[in-house]
């Protein structure tokens, strides 16, 4: 189990936008300047959840589109996937 950091930090206004530092927390999940994060925003219990992309290079004759469909379809029967697994 991964230990739990909680860090508080203030909203600051950085030009026309509202952001917040947090390089130490972003050092902790290896993430560097020029990284791709993944950010999901949980309006109902007013939660950001930031996630480290890993960046894959698709094999030749792979197209991003399959990806996008396969992914949909894996969360769509994400149950029934699972429950085949374990048979």
């Amino acid at each position: 189990m991964s230990k739990l950091n909680e860090i508080e930090r203030k909203v600051t206004k950085f030009g026309n936008s509202l952001g917040i530092t947090m390089t130490d927390a972003l050092k902790q999940l290896g993430l560097e300047a020029g990284d791709t994060v993944r950010i999901d925003v949980h309006q109902s219990d007013g939660e950001i959840v930031i996630k480290k992309v890993n960046k894959v290079d698709l094999p030749t004759g792979i197209s991003t589109d399959f990806l996008d469909t396969l992914s949909h379809v894996m969360e769509k029967y994400d149950e029934t996937l699972k429950g085949l697994k374990d048979r």
